[in-house]
């Protein structure tokens, strides 16, 4: 989500925060008014339901038309449609988290040094289960692998292919069978 689309939806909650404001809305939902009209219907001062409508006409919801001295007011429900769009597409709300790193994110970042080698095997079975999967991972699932692929693409990421191969079996991520290596499907592997 861009800086300038999260800037409009807290714009637009903090506008219709405002019991006055939301009351405005609901009376232009209605037809077009006036600012005395709507000063008169809301026991409000001219001036403050002026500073309101133009919170609103600022966010695109209330357009104004002039006809002699009288400004008429009207609520724009194409803005509020395309606001409520945004608000419900599922894309739109989980891009208002913040982009945070998961654990397994945390760890590979620890242990993998930025030319892709593991700086060392983890201590920690439940760190070094993250860091096997992300090796196994290196392997496509339903390829048989000789064992000398195995370990080449093993050194590439550690000098140990020997340890590393047998920690990925024993995890159950690789199986072996007669010199060949294949990867097992992610539901089969054991937990750290």
């Amino acid at each position: 989500m861009t800086e300038a689309h999260l800037s409009t939806l807290l714009a637009f909650f903090k506008a219709m925060a405002n019991e006055s404001r939301l009351r405005i809305v609901g009376l232009l939902a209605g037809r077009e008014r006036s600012v005395q009209e709507l000063a008169e219907l809301l026991a409000l001062k001219e001036p403050t339901v002026s500073h309101h409508l133009a919170v609103l006409k600022d966010l695109g919801l209330v357009s104004v038309r002039a006809e002699g001295v009288t400004r008429w007011h009207a609520l724009k429900p194409e803005a509020l449609t395309r606001m409520n769009r945004a608000l419900l597409d599922g894309a739109g709300v989980a891009a208002l988290a913040p982009k945070s790193e998961t654990w397994e994110e945390k760890v590979l970042a620890t242990f993998v040094g930025p030319d892709g080698a593991l700086k060392v095997i983890p201590a920690s079975r439940r760190k070094r289960a993250v860091v096997l999967a992300w090796l196994a991972r290196q392997f496509e699932e339903g390829r048989r692998y000789p064992e000398a692929e195995v370990n080449e693409t093993l050194q590439r990421r550690h000098w140990d292919s020997a340890t590393l191969r047998r920690e990925l079996i024993g995890h159950r991520m690789l199986a072996r069978e007669a010199g060949a290596y294949w990867r097992l499907p992610e539901g089969d592997w054991a937990a750290g």
